[in-house]
């Protein structure tokens, strides 16, 4: 496996101050677990003459997918976004629909591009994951639906959300987009709500290049998918459904089996990068790591920090240090969706309805996943910047 790869050789340090990166640490680098295995797909696409349109390895790629995840459906789409935007049309969604603020925005904008308000619900300042008290509180008669997210692919609360959404007559689904090989109560996450939908671009823990999915146990809804994705289309010349361009293309799909081969063996370097990532700044006054469920699987992609108020130096001085070594540390999601347009005009007084999603906000770092000797060296700048 060819995996994560540093992007550039350590510098000396000068005057014992810890080295600059020469090249950026980025969050998210791209994982090519078997680039001969790729190129030997692509190969096959180029023989075939079949690029797109569903073709063989789309084909095997979807099979595969559901294998792994154990369920009925997987529809390979385009990308993570079109591939929420069809799962939206398709489940009938309208009016307005539940989600977290603290989330990607293209989770709001797969709603609001269609004409449907996201209505931003609180999270659970343990998990960042939706809060159900919260959500209760949100719900109003025009309401349609609730879309749970599994941030850092820590699973949503998912037996509470269905409760709601079955006492209230809600559709329930979930952006998956972080959450592919981790799981919830031992099942793995893409069996969940009446869909989930994963996101498969270049930076997550497994990658199609670019690219996304919905998974689903329910026929109907695969199947008006599947019409979506390619213009409504059953047959040739034969178009029964409104539809857009959603496909994924062989290319792309390459990409997805390649990766998949070697995705658990990615998983555990993860998590020993994850570990070593705890231990070295375990001792550092105010700083946490945030931690998986030892009896879940997770992908352990996401290396969070909180940063907290017994912390000498501030977030933000500590994303300062890292930038200015070329470790580009990410504050995800700040400021959360509510406080990005258009809903920061939209619903200018959101904040009054997320103080915990306000707090996690100011408290949040993602760090790169990288290798070991680049962790230490990150986490001495970490160090040096809170005792200076």
């Amino acid at each position: 496996m060819s995996g994560k790869k540093i992007m550039g050789e350590a510098s000396p340090a000068i005057h014992g101050a810890p080295p600059a990166f020469l090249q950026p640490l980025h969050v998210g680098q791209p994982n090519i677990i078997n680039r001969d295995k790729f190129l030997a797909g692509v190969a096959r696409a180029l023989d075939n003459r079949w690029l797109t349109n569903n073709g063989p390895l789309v084909q095997e790629f979807e099979q595969r997918v559901a294998d792994k995840l154990g369920v009925k459906h997987c529809v390979a789409m385009c990308n993570g976004t079109i591939a929420l935007e069809i799962a939206i049309r398709a489940l009938g969604l309208a009016g307005e629909v539940i989600v977290p603020s603290w989330t990607f925005v293209a989770t709001a904008h797969a709603l609001y591009w269609q004409g449907i308000t996201p209505i931003f619900a609180d999270i659970d300042p343990a998990t960042h994951n939706l809060d159900p008290v919260a959500v209760r509180r949100m719900i109003t008669p025009r309401t349609s639906g609730i879309i749970g997210v599994h941030v850092w692919g820590r699973a949503a609360p998912v037996d509470e959300l269905h409760a709601i959404a079955d006492e209230h007559a809600l559709k329930l689904m979930f952006d998956a987009a972080h959450a592919f090989g981790s799981s919830y109560q031992g099942q793995s996450i893409g069996q969940f709500g009446a869909c989930e939908v994963f996101s498969f671009h270049a930076t997550k823990s497994f990658n199609t290049m670019e690219g996304g999915a919905v998974t689903t146990n329910d026929d109907e809804l695969a199947e008006a998918m599947r019409l979506m994705r390619n213009f409504g289309f059953k047959g040739y010349d034969n178009v029964i459904h409104p539809g857009t361009n959603g496909k994924m293309i062989e290319v792309c799909a390459a990409m997805g089996l390649a990766n998949l081969d070697g995705f658990d063996e990615l998983v555990e370097a993860n998590r020993r990068n994850h570990v070593a990532y705890k231990q070295a700044l375990a001792e550092i006054p105010g700083i946490s790591v945030l931690d998986y469920a030892s009896a879940e699987r997770n992908n352990h992609h996401y290396i969070v920090l909180e940063v907290g108020d017994e912390c000498p130096v501030s977030r933000d001085d500590i994303i300062a240090a890292l930038h200015a070594e070329n470790v580009l540390a990410r504050k995800y999601f700040w400021p959360g969706c509510h406080g990005m347009q258009p809903y920061r005009d939209l619903f200018p007084h959101a904040g009054l309805m997320l103080p915990n999603t306000i707090a996690v906000a100011k408290r949040v770092v993602v760090l790169p996943n990288v290798d070991q000797e680049s962790i230490r060296l990150i986490s001495k700048i970490i160090a040096d910047t809170v005792s200076t």
